[in-house]
C-alpha cells in the first residue's frame, strides 16, 4: 500500500477490518469441522439487516462532529407503532414510523444547531424519553404482530443469502453512498466536524445541514426498528443498549472519527458487515456467548488505540528523528 493510502484511516480501517473478518470467516470451518453454506452467508446478512441502519444512523452524525445516543430509542419507538399501525397494512406501519422517527430527529437538530448546544445530552435526554413513551405505549411488555405474512416476506431467501430487510439496508448505505459523494453534502459535513467555525466562514449552512443530518438519523433508526419488529412479528419496548454498542463499533471500525472530521457511507457498510460476519463467526464456531463481548471490547481497545492522539504524535516524532538523522556514507578506500 502507498504511504498516501496509509495516511487516509477512513479508507485503511474498513479494508482491513473486513478483510481480517471475512477472512476469519472463510477458515472457520477449520475450528468448526463442518463447511460453510449459503444459509451462514444468510444469517450473516440478516445481522447485517439487524444492525446496518443504526450503524448508519450514528455514523453520519459521527462524520459531522455529533453523536446522537437517541437512535436506539427511536429504534425501539419505530418499531412499536409500525407494529400497532400496521397490522393491516404494513407499508402504512413502516410510513407511520419513518415519519415519527423523522419528527424526532428534526426536533433534535433544531434545538442542537438553533441553541448551539452539544448533542450529547439533547440525545440522551430523547434516549431515555422515547424508552419511556415506549414503555407506556406497549404497557411495558411486547407487543406482538398478527400479519404473519408480512413476517414471512420481510424474511424470504432471495438469492440464497438476501431477504428484503437486508436488502433495504443494503440500498441505504449505497443511496447514502452516491448522495454524499456525488454532492457537496459529504464535503460539507466533512468540514463540519472537523472545524465547524471555519465551515461558516466559508458559508457552509451549519444550522440548515445538522437539522437535515438528525432528521436522517431519525428516519433510518426508525425504519431500522420497524423492519425489525416485522421480522421479529413483536415490538420490544426496551432493546437494552447492545444495538448501540454495536452500532458504534461498526461506525468506528468504518473508518469514522471520534473527534469528526471523517469517514463515508461506504465505509461505514464495510464496518457494519465486519460486525455481523463476525458474530456469525461466534455461531459458527460454536464459542461461548461471551466470546463476542470479548472480541467486541478487544476491538474497541484496537480502535482507541488507533485513535489515540499520544500514539499518533510519537510516529509523527519518530518519523522526523529519521527525516532529520544525518546520512551515513561509507568511507572511501585508500
Amino acid at each position: 500500500m502507498s504511504r498516501a493510502w496509509l495516511a487516509r484511516p477512513e479508507r485503511l480501517m474498513p479494508v482491513v477490518s473486513l478483510a481480517v473478518v471475512l477472512a476469519s470467516f472463510l477458515a472457520s470451518p477449520m475450528v468448526s469441522g463442518r463447511q460453510l453454506e449459503l444459509f451462514d452467508a444468510y444469517n450473516a446478512l440478516q445481522g447485517f439487516a439487524h444492525l446496518g441502519l443504526l450503524a448508519l444512523a450514528i455514523g453520519i452524525t459521527m462524520i459531522a462532529g455529533e453523536f446522537d445516543l437517541s437512535v436506539v430509542g427511536t429504534y425501539a419507538l419505530g418499531g412499536m407503532i409500525a407494529v400497532s399501525t400496521g397490522a393491516t397494512s404494513p407499508v402504512a406501519g413502516v410510513l407511520a414510523a419513518v415519519a415519527v422517527g423523522a419528527a424526532i430527529g428534526a426536533a433534535q437538530g433544531g434545538l442542537i444547531a438553533g441553541l448551539r448546544i452539544p448533542s450529547m445530552p439533547v440525545t440522551l435526554a430523547t434516549y431515555i424519553a422515547l424508552l419511556g413513551l415506549t414503555n407506556v405505549l406497549s404497557g411495558g411488555l411486547s407487543v406482538t404482530y398478527p400479519n404473519s405474512d408480512a413476517t414471512l416476506w420481510v424474511d424470504q431467501t432471495i438469492a440464497g443469502i438476501f431477504s428484503p430487510r437486508s436488502l433495504v439496508t443494503l440500498g441505504a448505505f449505497l443511496a447514502l453512498a452516491l448522495l454524499l459523494g456525488c454532492t457537496r453534502l459529504g464535503r460539507e459535513l466533512r468540514a463540519i466536524g472537523g472545524d465547524r467555525r471555519a465551515s461558516r466562514v466559508t458559508g457552509v449552512r451549519v444550522d440548515r445541514r445538522l437539522v437535515g443530518l438528525f432528521t436522517l438519523s431519525g428516519t433510518l433508526a426508525a425504519l431500522g426498528g420497524a423492519l425489525l419488529a416485522y421480522s421479529y412479528a413483536s415490538a420490544n419496548p426496551d432493546p437494552g443498549l447492545q444495538p448501540l454498542i454495536l452500532a458504534a463499533v461498526a461506525a468506528l471500525l468504518g473508518g469514522v472519527s471520534l473527534a469528526g472530521g471523517r469517514g463515508a457511507p461506504l465505509g461505514l457498510l464495510a464496518g457494519a458487515l465486519s460486525v455481523a460476519l463476525l458474530a456469525q463467526i461466534v455461531v459458527t464456531t460454536a464459542l461461548p456467548d461471551y466470546s463476542t463481548q470479548l472480541l467486541y471490547a478487544a476491538l474497541l481497545a484496537v480502535i482507541v488505540a488507533i485513535e489515540s492522539p499520544g500514539l499518533h504524535r510519537s510516529i509523527d516524532r519518530i518519523r522526523a528523528r529519521r527525516a532529520d538523522s544525518p546520512r551515513r556514507y561509507p568511507c572511501p578506500k585508500p
